[in-house]
């Protein structure tokens, strides 16, 4: 693989892709391992991997997905399909001198990541997931599942559908919005099991009722916070929420890869408390068929949805002991 010149720092670039320029974050030099975050974040959630795989002898970047930070932000919803932002990942690994790399993923990072080794396996010769678990395309159209899920409730993700809707209720306090998202679905600071869930919502109330009140989880400090809740205030939420509008077109445009495995070496790492996980059950148990080179899979006790952040040292072993047994590692 090619060597880089050693990055004590992380470093800001800005590289062409589809979407105009993506914003990245590197740290290290060796084999390329992209790093891609989840909603509703931006390439901040990796920032205690970036110097831990760079002690391990991986190049790391870090990425702002399209709609986010400093990355661009198209402007028509459809600027957000899958197969864009596979595109955009591709992109950023040519850009940065690479012929292939490792891609890691959290919440619709996972997801993308997942895509982007199912579509460009030219490209991307390993895929480690965190969260959300690997399920072949396929299925029920994804807008008809949900219009069933949560009885009189609506489920957060139809919540989202429509353009506008959720920005009405987030953009007049991005910051109590994201402060209480990130404690409701962290493992140390969401509510009873018994309690309501946070991701549905209530006939004509919001979706942050169901947020707890109290301190931040321990993983976020208010310097944090900070940081995402000005790029968010600074683009506004429609670049991310554009990620859940185009399921449907997700769901006919990947028809062509309906059921198929992704057998490159891959990893996943779930959150014992984490929805993501008991709701996918039983996508986890069908890991044996559709990730047949899954070297390992792990679910953290008590462990929330934001698992890189919660968990950092544990996230950071795993990785790095994954990564070690790839080949051309």
């Amino acid at each position: 693989m090619p060597q880089h010149l050693s990055t004590a720092e992380p470093v800001h670039r800005l590289v062409p892709s589809p979407a105009g320029r993506t914003h990245l974050v590197e740290q290290g030099s060796g084999p390329l391992v992209l790093l891609v975050h989840g909603f509703p974040e931006s390439w901040l959630s990796w920032r205690r991997q970036l110097p831990a795989l760079a002690a391990a002898g991986y190049r790391a970047a870090a990425i702002d997905v399209r709609g986010y930070g400093r990355s661009s932000r198209p402007r028509e919803a459809a600027a957000y399909r899958m197969l864009d932002l596979v595109e955009d990942c591709a992109a950023v690994v040519h850009a940065l001198g690479e012929r292939t790399a490792v891609i890691v993923g959290h919440d619709w990072g996972a997801q993308i990541a997942a895509h982007s080794a199912l579509v460009r396996p030219d490209v991307f010769r390993a895929a480690g997931l965190l969260s959300v678990p690997y399920a072949p395309p396929g299925g029920p159209r994804p807008t008809e599942v949900f219009a069933r899920m949560g009885g009189d409730d609506e489920f957060y993700i139809g919540f989202f559908q429509e353009p506008g809707r959720a920005e009405a209720e987030i953009e007049p306090d991005v910051r109590g919005w994201l402060g209480g998202l990130y404690t409701a679905l962290s493992g140390d600071t969401m509510a009873p099991e018994d309690a309501p869930p946070p991701h549905f919502i209530s006939p004509g109330a919001a979706m942050r009722d169901r947020f707890p009140a109290g301190a931040l989880p321990a993983w976020l400090g208010e310097g944090d916070l900070d940081r995402y809740a000005a790029e968010f205030e600074r683009t506004g939420m429609s670049g991310a929420l554009n990620r859940y509008r185009n399921m449907d077109r997700d769901w006919e445009e990947l028809a062509r890869w309906n059921g198929a495995p992704l057998t490159q070496p891959s990893l996943f790492i779930g959150g014992g408390r984490d929805a993501s996980t008991t709701w996918m059950a039983e996508a986890i148990q069908a890991y044996p068929t559709t990730l047949p080179g899954l070297v390992s899979s792990h679910i953290l006790d008590g462990c929330g949805h934001w698992i890189q952040q919660e968990r950092p040292e544990e996230v950071n072993r795993l990785l790095t002991e994954w990564l070690a047994v790839l080949p051309g590692s």
